[in-house]
């Protein structure tokens, strides 16, 4: 596979909170969160925040397509209490998604996904399903809603099901909730990597929003909880 250079994003980051300690941020989608080796993957949320906060790292990342909250520490001992938070799983994360089709009542309205996850040696950057050799990986899904979409495709309009889900990542693996949307059969609309050839091209990006985190705030000890609206 070429090297994946990203597109211009002309959408903002927008900081839902502020103190003198922590940023919380919105991700838009279509956005690398720290910048490649390449000059031209040089834009990032990195990138564009070391201008304002020239001190501010990131505590954890999104992938490209996903949209929605992250954490960003702004000295180096915030980032390291925040890390030991991500390190300890006291952090709490949701995502929302749609994906392709109508879920299976087999899956019940909520559940826990267990399959783990090893890299593809043979299909960089790609993920796989693998009992023997894989990571375990849990990922609970709470189905919100199972609708239709309304498609055009050849001049004609089509309305195809899908699925809004919430989920909850238990473990945090490399493209967990989408590599585990695929392993059910029910891949995340607008996913390039993880999907066939109609869930990818029904949505102009990969619908996958990180929508609430819940956390300790690294000064003050106090519980902190953030949400961020949907977008789809």
């Amino acid at each position: 596979m070429t090297e994946f250079i990203a597109p211009p994003c002309k959408e903002q980051i927008s900081i839902l909170y502020q103190d003198e300690y922590i940023l919380l941020i919105n991700k838009p989608s279509g956005l690398l969160s720290l910048s490649g080796k390449n000059p031209l993957n040089k834009d990032s949320v990195h990138f564009r925040l070391v201008q304002d906060f020239p001190t501010a790292t990131l505590v954890h990342r999104l992938d490209f397509g996903t949209s929605g909250i992250m954490l960003v520490a702004l000295n180096k001992s915030v980032n390291g209490l925040l890390t030991k938070q991500f390190q300890e799983k006291t952090i709490v994360k949701y995502y929302h998604a749609t994906l392709y089709g109508h879920a299976s009542k087999a899956l019940e309205d909520s559940a826990v996904i267990n399959a783990a996850i090893s890299k593809d040696t043979e299909n960089f950057p790609f993920m796989k399903i693998c009992p023997e050799t894989g990571k375990t990986a849990l990922s609970e899904i709470e189905i919100i809603e199972r609708t239709y979409l309304q498609a055009f495709a050849d001049g004609k309009s089509n309305l195809t099901p899908v699925t809004r889900v919430r989920f909850k990542p238990i473990t945090g693996r490399t493209h967990q909730l989408r590599i585990h949307s695929q392993y059910i059969g029910h891949p995340i609309l607008g996913c390039d990597l993880y999907c066939n050839e109609d869930s990818q091209t029904l949505a102009p990006r990969l619908l996958l929003h990180a929508s609430n985190l819940s956390f300790t705030h690294p000064v003050t000890f106090e519980p902190f909880e953030i949400k961020c609206e949907v977008p789809f």
